[in-house]
């Protein structure tokens, strides 16, 4: 199911494997490998292609030495920019010497082009095998105008097992001010890895496939790191019955809705109302409308009569810092109510470690759902230190918290207190708006309403906000100019179609 493995996990399996195989078994594999994903870009008269192999001077380096001789021999005219181990003040692994010793037996061509030059020529391929998962450092001086010449190139960047100067455990580029091959494709080695999902990742390595290079699965551990998939939650999708009623799916009870920021509980609480749940409340904390005009299916109430026993709680949107704001929230957290905290709620908690303590302790389920920048504040640390490590922050939070953490961003990540993390791929740039967060709060709350376990809950309601942004992406809607509302109607098309497809 898609499993995600660390660096360290990842060089431990390959050292075990190299004790079983000759010697530069596993490089010359994942040459053959990325040549034959290599040749699938290439026009069809091989011949004519052009291709720029950057081989760096360790063995990702010997990677691409290995890819630069199978092209050649295909018959593509190939250029290699060959840094050896000398450039690095290193030694050179025999494995690697071989490969260079096969390159150099073929046609391709070894030059050092200035990266002022490479512009002047029509590439129909890079081949990024600078560094790979070694690199300890920011790329700088030569290499890094190597590097940014290469990404402004109008061609496909093919990168070998992670784009070089992207950290393959987090997604962060290496160093403060690093920089790292954009590469429209990666062929990642051995198992796949958390960094090409998620923070720059997904920018980073394009379209990632996974190359094994047929090692015995025996050698592969146990791993607590996955993407998300529809399997981890699909025996939770369940098709209505006719005899039912709207108790039958469960209360959702919104806290928020500051005077100023009703917009944000109004959200939260139709994307429950749509998602499913039999009734939802919008709870404000200044003096409620009326009615809702445009939903007017939703019940509102003053939050601080509001008696939160008997739903599901979701506080946050909209819900400012006033001392009502506070003792709402206080209460919610004290209850006995399944519990998810966002915006407002994880500010107001963030200053308050008595209150922390309390939601550690909560025998109910909690759901917290921050961005970057609430993680930080809960964490104590800046909103970069979260982004450096998107994955360590998110266990970290869920364990402080003993919650289920929705670490919020580009490659969504999901922990729970047991450090089992979890990776989502569905989404894409027009979440990137206000509001988008409030709907996905709802969406979790009335999943939780409807008796699913908090943790397939928080796995479900990720996929399905970035599949229904997928969607209306798919349809000409965006990503530009998307907004929250719209977000809705689709949330409850896809989730329609995962119960029909699914659903038990």
């Amino acid at each position: 199911m898609n499993p995600l493995y660390s660096v360290a996990e990842i060089r431990a399996i390959e050292y075990a494997a190299a004790q079983r195989l000759p010697a530069g078994a596993l490089m010359q594999r994942a040459g053959q490998a990325a040549a034959n994903a290599a040749l699938d870009m290439l026009p069809f008269s091989t011949s004519r292609a052009r291709v720029l192999v950057l081989a760096g001077p360790g063995n990702n380096g010997g990677d691409a030495l290995e890819v630069a001789a199978h092209l050649a021999f295909a018959g593509a005219q190939v250029s290699v920019q060959h840094y050896g181990c000398e450039d690095a003040g290193g030694h050179c692994s025999p494995e690697r010497e071989a490969a260079l010793q096969r390159a150099r037996g073929s046609t391709a061509k070894f030059e050092r082009l200035a990266p002022e030059t490479l512009a002047q020529h029509d590439w129909n391929l890079v081949i990024d095998g600078l560094f790979g998962i070694g690199l300890a450092r920011a790329i700088e001086g030569d290499m890094r105008a190597l590097v940014e010449a290469v990404n402004a190139l109008p061609c496909n960047r093919f990168a070998l097992d992670v784009p070089s100067g992207l950290d393959a455990d987090t997604g962060a580029i290496v160093g403060p001010d690093g920089v790292a091959v954009q590469a429209t494709h990666t062929i990642t080695y051995i198992a796949d890895k958390a960094g090409l999902y998620t923070c720059a990742g997904r920018d980073y390595a394009g379209d990632v496939q996974v190359a094994r290079l047929d090692i015995d699965a025996a050698l592969y551990p146990s791993t607590r790191c996955h993407l998300n998939d529809v399997k981890f939650f699909a025996r939770h999708l369940a098709k209505r019955r006719h005899n039912t009623h709207k108790g039958s799916y469960g209360n959702v009870a919104v806290i928020g809705g500051a005077p100023g920021m009703g917009g944000a509980i109004t959200l939260a609480a139709r994307a429950a109302l749509m998602s499913g749940a039999g009734r939802v409340y919008a709870c404000h904390i200044d003096v409620p409308p009326a009615y809702d005009s445009t939903q007017p299916e939703l019940m509102l109430r003053r939050a601080q009569e509001f008696e939160m026993e008997g739903a599901v709680v979701v506080a946050g949107p909209g819900l400012g810092a006033s001392e009502d704001s506070r003792a709402a929230l206080a209460r919610a957290v004290r209850s006995t109510a399944p519990l998810l905290l966002d915006a407002d709620a994880l500010n107001l908690l963030a200053e308050d470690n008595a209150l922390q303590a309390t939601v550690a302790e909560r025998a109910a389920p909690t759901v917290i759902t921050p961005h970057p920048l609430e993680a930080a504040r809960l964490l104590g640390i800046s909103a970069q230190a979260v982004q450096c490590n998107r994955p360590g922050m998110a266990r970290d939070l869920a364990a402080r918290l003993r919650a289920m953490v929705v670490l919020k961003g580009s490659g969504t990540v999901l922990a729970k207190p047991d450090g089992h993390t979890v990776v989502n791929t569905t989404g894409n740039p027009a979440l990137a708006t206000a509001g988008t967060g409030d709907v996905l709060a709802g969406l979790c709350g009335s999943l939780l309403a409807q008796g699913w376990p908090a943790w397939e809950a928080a796995l479900s309601s990720v996929w399905l906000h970035g599949m229904a942004a997928d969607v209306l992406v798919t349809e000409g809607l965006g990503p530009i100019g998307v907004t929250a509302s719209e977000l809705i109607p689709a949330i409850r098309t896809a989730l329609n179609r995962m119960v029909h497809m699914h659903g038990r």
